[in-house]
């Protein structure tokens, strides 16, 4: 097996897929990446056997086809070392599978294992598929993934539970005290599915998909989804499981409505939030008139924080407090200037959206539970 590339196109291309590879002391094989030469393209695959990505390669010079496994780290290790030249690899893949690396006046020689222990990738059988844009997906993944969960007991809650119809998509995440609904009345599928897509084939996507706009084929079945793009193929075991009803958490009447600029509330919570509670990160709201308050106390330390906004508010005084983490997380990811909160008790969720929201097409609602306040 033997082929020659560009050194920074091979480690550009390794970079996309080296994300999936996990440490196994049970399976050393998915500390490595396996290379198949076949004609003038290279495939190189890594995996975690629940998400599997490959990625593509056309060369211009290559002889004797094969199928060898590649120490993933020192090969990633090595070509971050070195400039953009010519690099010529050559492996044994009939015999002891050693890797010949020439790149310059440097040779490096490393040890590969037979191709044929890799784990193979599940192949989808009876699949549905529907085409999206990266931008659309790359962007319903960014603002729904910052709501998922981390309790192993509720694993349906750790993933975004993905639901396509004739009408829409919609995209969700909750972990039970935060929740993210993200909805594109321009885009539909064909008949209406449901699944949960796992945290980490996610953030793959999340960080590939934003570098240009291309079409993403997604096919799915019961157990499995397939991503296709430019020269990358991502495949993940959907998680298992009945996703909870999340609209039925979501309020529905909403009489208070608070207006304001999305930058300075979130530069003022981050700013009262350094005397908060570092356990419960509590924050007060008081809204007034036109005035909204803000909070923050840490009675162990004696320490408070307390900060006034100009705001449009619509409603009854009210006094509610919520987690400052949360509310600046999702301030972030959020575009607009301004943003609107929904409120109705101080023991009911808080509704937030983005306010003259450019795309007419996409609905994005950030639900937050608020704390009991003493």
């Amino acid at each position: 097996m033997k082929f020659i590339v560009s050194s920074a196109v091979l480690l550009k291309n390794l970079q996309a897929i080296s994300g999936v590879l996990i440490s196994s002391s049970a399976l050393p094989i998915l500390e490595y990446f396996l290379f198949e030469l076949e004609g003038n393209e290279l495939r190189v695959t890594a995996t975690d056997l629940e998400t599997t990505m490959t990625v593509a390669i056309s060369l211009s010079m290559t002889e004797e086809e094969g199928v060898i496994a590649v120490p993933a780290k020192i090969l990633l290790e090595t070509l971050k070392t070195l400039p953009d030249v010519p690099l010529s690899f050559s492996a044994n893949v009939d015999g002891d599978y050693m890797i010949e690396l020439v790149a310059g006046e440097g040779k490096f020689r490393l040890a590969g294992q037979d191709g044929i222990d890799f784990p193979k990738a599940p192949a989808l059988l009876d699949v549905s598929s529907i085409t999206v844009d990266s931008v659309l997906l790359a962007k319903a993944v960014s603002k729904t993934i910052i709501a998922t969960g981390f309790d192993e007991m509720r694993p349906v809650m750790s993933g975004v539970f993905c639901e396509f119809t004739p009408d829409d998509l919609t995209f969700v995440a909750t972990d039970a005290h935060k929740l993210v609904r993200y909805r594109r009345t321009d885009t539909n599928a064909d008949d209406t599915v449901s699944f949960i897509l796992p945290k980490k084939p996610l953030n793959q996507l999340k960080n590939l998909l934003a570098l240009e706009e291309t079409p993403v084929k997604i096919e799915y079945n019961t157990t499995n989804a397939l991503f296709t793009f430019r020269n990358i193929v991502l495949i993940c075991r959907l998680i298992e499981g009945r996703y909870p009803n999340y609209e039925a958490v979501i309020p529905r009447e909403n009489p208070n409505i608070l207006t304001i600029d999305r930058l300075a509330l979130l530069n003022s919570i981050k700013r009262v939030s350094i005397y908060a509670n570092q356990s419960t990160h509590q924050i007060r709201f008081t809204l007034t008139g036109q005035e909204l308050i803000l909070i923050a106390e840490d009675v162990d330390f004696a320490n408070e924080g307390r900060e006034r906004l100009e705001c449009n508010y619509d409603g009854q005084d009210i006094e509610i407090g919520f987690n400052s983490r949360f509310l600046a997380e999702m301030l972030n990811n959020i575009d607009t200037e301004e943003v609107r909160f929904e409120l109705s008790d101080p023991n009911r969720a808080g509704i937030l959206r983005p306010v003259n929201n450019e795309n007419e097409h996409e609905d994005i609602l950030m639900l937050v539970m608020p704390f009991m306040l003493s």
